[in-house]
């Protein structure tokens, strides 16, 4: 019986590891951002961790739409129809572009705003040049993100990985140089941040495109690809995918960034505090989505060359290993949880804090693989729609409404704010499996 599920673990394992070490190597960067914030000034780490949070919901909701291209260039390569691939990316391309404008309009919203929203007075300057910068950044980010998600369709995870580290060391470096002003370049603190991310995303971008149009790696796919036209069919199929992925995984990281309006309201020690189980919560869920990313690839593979009860086989063999990463991250966590808040602040009361909020941290990770490894397998089946119903019920049902109850009428402040994401992640985990054992 165990046979069935082992034989995926080596594929499993030879795509999901390039993705999450492209993945930590991003979380390491927001490991640094926050490091080199946090040292700089509580201020400044506090003004970052709302609009990292903030802007974190607009972001992954933009990375989940391009995740609608994947299971579609996985199913193709199961089927042999690899000359059509080269058209869905160009589509996606163009749908990616489209849905930045208007997620850089919505965030221009908010930008004007900020100062209706109930926020400590003296954080606004700091984050209106921060907030700004990131929302220039989402066009070459969702572009990027059209790429990586054809690449690991057709099962070459490796590329992506490699340059996403090479962004990663341009934007510690440019951190180092502009958040405190080495040799000619001028001390710019959080904004400094802020223009490093930009430069990284832009050269990303550029890295891909030039690769995949000036190399022989992708040859097969760039000709095809001057020959593509950009159809209406393809750009219905881009947003019909694209959207329910979206909307789930925009209400899944809603149970985080919203809960950041909660914390502005307990003050700067605990936006803070909150900012650094953030950044180190990523970390976790990056190895998940690293694993689970694989799983929907390989799904959609099996789907596509109609052998159906390996999608299921395949999806056991993730969980399996999504479980194993739980107890390896969960239990040096809950080790050090008196050091890590250290790690990012000088402020006792922050770490005290950090402290005290990694126990419902470590409690969720198993809920968490749970949700993940299945909300991909579907994604890998192009089963998206159910995603939109079960995120609502577990993050807004059940997650934001439990983190007010256990953080204001229990008065449990922060920790218990974060002590309702269990109860979401593990709600989510459990109507995804349902789901797919019905497929």
């Amino acid at each position: 019986m165990l046979k069935r599920y082992i034989i995926h673990y080596p594929t499993l394992l030879r795509l999901g590891i390039p993705i999450m070490i492209g993945q930590i190597g991003t979380i390491i960067m927001g490991f640094m951002d926050t490091l080199m914030i946090g040292h700089y000034g509580t201020g400044e780490l506090a003004a970052a961790g709302f609009v990292n949070a903030t802007i974190g919901l607009v972001a992954i909701s933009a990375l989940g739409f391009s995740y609608g291209l994947t299971p579609v260039v996985g199913a193709l390569l199961g089927k042999g129809e690899t000359d059509s691939i080269a058209q869905k990316l160009k589509n996606s391309l163009v749908a990616n572009n489209i849905l930045a404008i208007v997620m850089m309009a919505v965030l221009g919203v908010l930008y004007l705003n900020l100062h209706h929203l109930g926020l400590p007075e003296h954080l606004l300057p700091l984050m209106r040049p921060y907030l700004f910068l990131h929302i220039l950044s989402f066009l070459p980010m969702m572009a990027f993100n059209a790429f990586k998600q054809f690449s690991d369709g057709i099962q070459d995870t490796r590329m992506p990985m490699w340059i996403l580290l090479g962004s990663n060391v341009l934007n510690v470096l440019g951190n180092w140089l502009l958040i405190y002003g080495i040799g000619p370049f001028p001390e710019m603190g959080l904004a400094g941040a802020g223009m490093a991310t930009l430069l990284s995303r832009f050269a990303m971008w550029a890295a891909f495109a030039c690769i995949f149009h000036l190399t022989d790696r992708y040859k097969p796919y760039s000709q095809d690809f001057w020959k593509a036209h950009v159809c209406k069919d393809d750009l219905r199929q881009m947003f019909r995918l694209g959207f329910p992925i979206m909307l789930q995984m925009g209400m899944e990281t809603a149970s985080f960034s919203l809960s950041a309006f909660y914390v502005g309201w307990l003050g700067t020690t605990a936006m803070a505090a909150h900012q650094i189980m953030l950044t180190v919560a990523q970390l976790c869920y990056m190895l998940y989505y690293g694993m689970s990313a694989a799983v929907a690839v390989q799904v959609s593979y099996f789907r596509g060359a109609g052998k159906l009860p390996e999608t299921r086989h395949v999806a056991f063999a993730g969980l399996h290993l999504n479980w194993i990463l739980g107890l390896l991250t969960a239990v040096p966590i809950f080790l050090l949880r008196n050091e890590i808040g250290l790690w990012f602040s000088d402020s006792t009361e922050v770490t005290a804090l950090v402290a005290a909020v990694i126990i419902p941290l470590c409690i969720y990770q198993f809920g968490d693989a749970l949700q993940c490894t299945y909300c991909n397998a579907l994604r890998g089946m192009e089963d998206v729609k159910p995603l939109v119903w079960i995120a609502f019920i577990a993050y807004f049902i059940v997650s934001l409404p439990l983190g007010y109850l256990f953080g204001f009428t229990m008065h449990g402040g922060l920790w218990g704010i974060w002590m309702a994401f269990p109860f979401g992640l593990t709600t989510a985990g459990i109507l995804y499996l349902i789901r797919f054992l019905k497929e």
